[in-house]
């Protein structure tokens, strides 16, 4: 069997084409050295393992040795990861964006040996790739002057920097305001943002709820509800399984697309926990609950770290893991109507190929309630009929698995478990939680200080990006908060240390997003913009600010005022795109550190924990031993008490969790 220059790669996506006819290399210095010895241009595909196009891509164009002798001929065929390498992909993603005006993957960009880009677009049915590749051939050897050109615009496109210019006087900003303006966005219908496809964007549905509970706004707090229980009811939620898919492909959440990404499982175990306190909803510990089994059961390696995705394809078609048809559920569940009713099964098939999708409506109490049948057996009769249907599915062919551990990714999922130990009390959730930590410490930390971005068969490799360290930062900092282990914030202060010496430009007062010892690019990119993922940039200013809280950093306050400054004008222009820095602009003046010391300190703290308490950071020690500064000087022997602080002033101290408000 043929065999290409991907055979000795990690990455679950780029072992897919090890035996693609086409000369695959990956990203590095052979192939970018191969071109300019050989004059050719680069052909740059970008993918992922649980892309759906991208599969159907390799097989119409990849395999197909016809398409591959024009690519072999002509180009130097570079295959990349963009979970692995996600600071090519953003360049690259950039001048396709700029040439078409639209992005996605995959994405096929052709650059000058140097690596600049000339041209690229997305996926490409196999006549026209065809045509594409001869068309790009011919001006390369016909016009190469024409490319030089287009090469140098893009490139100056791209090095633009991203962060906004401070004003030269700070405005009154108002978050609040700005956030109840863009309520336009808000489908009260059936929760989310906007129309289709629709995308969960937890970051964004954190801003609501953390500015809807701290401003007692019921307005804000049902819409968040309103999104969590139509994503819990819909198709978008695995119903038989647990964990959430990655979109929806229709306004409510009805139809997904199958792929199962750990960023967002990671990040809806923390809103649906963090909901949970300010709502007391029992579904909404059944989906963290069930959603963290899902984890446990299809993500999670022998040494406790996460998986980061599962395929949307089985058997070559899209979903067919997940659905059902009406034969095979009436043979497995016989005339179970409240089963077929409430998830809207029907003989033809609810989706394609007279194929049905487990969905509701309404919630099950919703519709136990219209119904007016006992919401407690309903809820019964429908889990022992899921648990049924579990037990088949898995005796299908499995979608399949990217086993890769990405830092940021497994950090998201880390900060997940801790969410959900605050929110429900369940050790087990800090037990997972330490367990990754204890695996990612040892296994992609690197001598230097510097952390690696990708783990896998106990190989761990490519210098990690801002990400990695910010939500790494985070997720340390909150193993802290619920455990009150400092050796954990000390990690965590050695790791922002790095970042600042590395990562950080002082005279432009940004992080970038690769550090200024690692690779160069042709273009060194920031990464201000929330998205389905927290922007690194602000989650790196909330760190600053809370190691500042537990420690005193007051150079850490300034980096974070000075990032959260520049960007307070496009956050209350774009609240929803910008949530994380919206909502460090809404708590700049309103945060607080709880500190709890004695011998009912760990009693104390998750009593404290259980509400949801926005801009509050955690700290305490159980016989007043610590070298965290916020908790110096506070034990009182023979008693356990509470401090409120802000701004480097605390209150008197009280002896019971609910003397607090």
């Amino acid at each position: 069997m043929h065999s290409n220059q991907l055979i000795n790669e990690t990455s679950p996506y780029l072992l897919q084409h090890a035996h693609n006819p086409v000369d695959w290399y990956p990203w590095g210095h052979e192939a970018l050295q191969k071109a300019k010895d050989d004059n050719k241009l680069l052909l740059i595909s970008v993918g992922y393992s649980a892309c759906h196009w991208c599969h159907v891509m390799e097989h119409e164009s990849f395999e197909d040795a016809e398409v591959a002798q024009l690519m072999n001929e002509h180009f130097i065929c570079i295959k990349v990861d963009r979970e692995e390498r996600p600071d090519v992909d953003k360049i690259y993603m950039e001048a396709v964006q700029m040439l078409t005006g639209r992005g996605g993957w995959p994405l096929n960009c052709f650059a000058l040996p140097d690596g600049r880009p000339v041209w690229g677009g997305t996926y490409f049915p196999k006549q026209q790739w065809m045509e594409v590749l001869q068309q790009l051939s011919s001006l390369h050897t016909n016009s190469p002057q024409k490319l030089l050109e287009q090469a140098k615009a893009l490139t100056e496109g791209i090095q633009q920097i991203e962060m906004p210019l401070a004003d030269a006087e700070v405005g009154n900003v108002d978050i609040y305001k700005a956030l109840l303006k863009s309520q336009t966005r808000f489908d009260t219908q059936y929760g989310g943002f906007d129309g289709a496809p629709k995308f969960p964007m937890p970051v964004a549905l954190q801003l609501v709820h953390q500015i809807g509970a701290l401003q007692n706004n019921d307005e804000l707090l049902s819409f968040l509800y309103l999104t969590l229980d139509q994503m819990a009811s819909g198709g978008i939620y695995d119903q038989a399984g647990g964990g959430f898919a990655r979109y929806s492909v229709d306004e409510r959440w009805f139809a997904p697309h199958f792929e199962k990404m750990l960023y967002d499982n990671a990040q809806l175990v923390s809103l649906y926990s963090n909901a949970y306190k300010t709502s007391g909803n029992e579904l909404y510990k059944r989906v963290v609950d069930e959603t963290l089994d899902f984890v446990t059961r299809e993500l999670t390696s022998d040494e406790g770290v996460f998986y980061s995705a599962l395929d949307a394809d089985s058997e070559g078609e899209e979903g067919l893991f997940y659905v059902w048809s009406y034969d095979e559920l009436k043979e497995l569940l016989g005339d179970n109507e409240p089963f077929f009713k409430y998830f809207n099964i029907t003989k033809k098939g609810n989706w394609e190929a007279n194929r049905n999708i487990l969905h509701g409506d309404i919630t099950r109490e919703a519709y136990a309630q219209k119904h007016q049948v006992d919401a407690v057996q309903f809820n019964r009769s429908l889990n022992e009929a899921l648990n049924l249907l579990l037990g088949e599915r898995n005796k299908r062919v499995r979608p399949g698995l990217d086993n890769k551990v990405l830092t940021s990714w497994n950090a998201l999922m880390i900060k997940g478990l801790c969410d959900a130990y605050q929110a429900f009390g369940d050790k087990a959730y800090l037990q997972k939680a330490e367990k990754a930590m204890t695996y990612l410490l040892s296994q992609v930390k690197q001598t230097d200080g510097g952390l690696y971005r990708t783990s896998k068969n106990g190989l761990s490799k490519i210098d990690a990006f801002l990400d990695d360290y910010a939500f790494m930062i985070d997720a340390l900092i909150a193993l802290y908060e619920v455990s009150f282990n400092e050796s954990y914030l000390h990690e965590a202060l050695a790791l922002s240390e790095y970042v600042v010496k590395h990562f950080y430009n002082s005279t432009a007062q940004v992080f970038y997003y690769t550090s200024k010892s690692g690779e160069q690019l042709i273009a060194r990119k920031t990464d201000v913009q929330d998205n389905v993922i927290p922007s690194s940039v602000g989650a790196m200013a909330n760190n600053l600010m809370r190691l500042h809280q537990l420690n005193h950093l007051p150079e850490y306050e300034q980096m974070a005022n000075a990032l959260i400054d520049k960007m307070q004008k496009i956050a209350e222009e774009h609240p929803t795109y910008y949530a994380q820095w919206a909502l460090l602009k809404h708590l700049q003046d309103k945060r607080q550190e709880l500190v709890v010391l004695g011998a009912k300190a760990e009693l104390y703290r998750f009593e404290l924990q259980k509400k949801l308490r926005p801009g509050v950071v955690y700290a305490g020690s159980l016989n007043g031993a610590s070298s965290i500064e916020v908790v110096q000087n506070r034990y009182k022997e023979e008693a356990t008490l509470i401090y409120r602080c802000r701004n480097k002033v605390c209150e008197l101290p009280v002896e019971k969790p609910e003397l607090l408000p």
